[in-house]
């Protein structure tokens, strides 16, 4: 019995030498990363090429900024009821802020920030400030009020990295970035002057999920998906270009002789076979080239491939559940067919949770690095923003049309479904006046003259 046991260790050491992945130290689970091919730990580099090179990934991550910057938002000195920012309704201060970021480009630099934070583990605002200080040194104070703000510098996780640390446990700032070493040219190598600069903290804003360098790509969750997909995709490609452009397969019968052949192709017996490659090379050329094979059978080695959609599919949902987006949303339907109401919804809902959470506070942090410097004055500052998930105006329209609609069939019950107001607000309007309920019965000439009547004499 024990002889018997010995041969099975024996044979199952023999096993793990051969498959280490599968028999080692007795576990039979495998290692996926390796059976298929899956970085075990992802670099910054890894997951930008493959936004780059990637139409899923770039897809995941420009459609959710896009959604989420679907527009501007406004910042206010303070919040105001059912204020939706605006040019009307904006104090001095407020128009001079806007005019600012506009020369500035600040909210198109920062949904540039953005984007690039969903696809490193954090991305980094670069603050020029005209106070005639180094990069390197810290900010104090800076005049000019709103010019003091020159330039927004959005920047890669691979351009902006922490050169050295706050190791001190007595500073308030133990434990965080005490240096960042900026390089341009380290993601973006079509830059004619790349500019390499050592920075201070202070004149930079970390936008990440948590407003720290240690986040995570918003890729990394459904990497192995997009790595699947490329399998899937580059398999299907190849396979047929092979069976479109394959080298013929050469079979001799055993009857052929060899130096006729190479006496007919006018070569020797052991340069034969470098002409053949070269005739059948002139052969895949063009499809009119002539191939002579004497005493030879000349056939074609087909690559047999399955129906690829099936698994690409289930790689492209999963990729759509890591960044909580619909499929339908992420590429969109060759058929004509649109997301539905219940993904546009649930989409609006994600972005709008994904700002108030991430966006909203980056920008604040921002915000509040102005009001510290002096670029700002120090207030009760609101961001304001339109929700992602209000209907649009055909929808309310059409909400209003079926509350009135219900009055209809209620009117000889002699009961009201919905008052007007309660309509008027359905469609996105504010009560009327009690002046402005009424049309009046005799029309003013103003009104007149606008609808093309001639209002009423005295007389008539």
């Amino acid at each position: 019995m024990s002889k018997v046991v010995s041969l099975a260790n024996y044979a199952q050491r023999r096993l793990s030498s051969m498959f280490p992945s599968f028999f080692a130290n007795g576990n039979t689970k495998h290692d996926h990363y390796k059976d298929f091919g899956y970085p075990e730990n992802l670099s910054f580099m890894q997951v930008y090429r493959m936004y780059c090179r990637n139409g899923v990934a770039a897809a995941g991550v420009n459609k959710t900024i896009g959604k989420t910057w679907q527009d501007n938002p406004f910042l206010l000195e303070e919040e105001r009821d059912g204020s939706q920012g605006g040019e009307d309704d904006e104090t001095t201060l407020e128009r001079e802020i806007r005019q600012r970021f506009d020369d500035l480009r600040l909210w198109a630099r920062l949904a540039e920030a953005d984007r690039m934070s969903m696809v490193g583990a954090y991305a980094g605002i670069i603050l020029r400030f005209a106070d005639s200080k180094r990069f390197d040194q810290p900010v104090d104070h800076v005049g000019g009020g709103l010019d003091g703000l020159v330039e927004i510098i959005p920047a890669w996780e691979g351009q902006l990295q922490v050169s050295q640390w706050d190791t001190d446990e007595t500073s308030e700032t133990y434990g965080q970035p005490k240096m960042f070493q900026f390089n341009e040219s380290a993601v973006d190598t079509t830059i004619k002057q790349p500019r390499n600069l050592v920075i201070h903290p202070d004149r930079v804003i970390i936008w990440s999920k948590d407003g720290t360098v240690h986040g995570s790509s918003a890729l990394e969750p459904g990497y192995n998906s997009l790595v699947d997909m490329e399998k899937v995709r580059g398999a299907g490609g190849e396979g047929f270009w092979k069976n479109a452009k394959s080298a013929p397969v050469l079979e001799v019968d055993k009857d052929a002789k060899i130096d006729m052949m190479a006496r007919a192709m006018g070569v020797a017996v052991e340069d034969l076979a470098d002409k053949m490659n070269e005739q059948v090379a002139e052969y895949n050329a063009g499809f009119d080239q002539l191939l002579m094979i004497m005493g030879m059978q000349a056939k074609q080695l087909n690559v047999t491939l399955p129906s690829p959609e099936h698994f690409y599919a289930i790689a492209l949902q999963d990729f759509g559940a890591s960044m909580n987006m619909p499929v339908k949303i992420l590429v969109g339907m060759q058929t004509g067919e649109r997301a539905s109401q219940e993904d546009a919804s649930e989409w609006a809902q994600t972005n709008m949770s994904r700002r108030a959470n991430q966006t909203v506070p980056n920008i604040m942090s921002l915000v509040n690095r102005l009001e510290r410097v002096g670029i700002l004055p120090e207030k009760d500052w609101h961001l304001d923003w339109t929700d992602l998930t209000e209907a649009s105006i055909v929808e309310k329209i059409d909400r209003a049309n079926k509350m009135a609609d219900v009055n209809t069939k209620l009117k000889d019950s002699g009961e009201w479904g919905f008052t007007p107001e309660e309509i008027r607000g359905a469609a996105g309007y504010e009560p009327l006046k009690d002046a402005d309920k009424y049309r009046d019965d005799v029309e003013d000439d103003e009104t007149a003259a606008a609808v093309g009547t001639k209002p009423p004499t005295k007389k008539e």
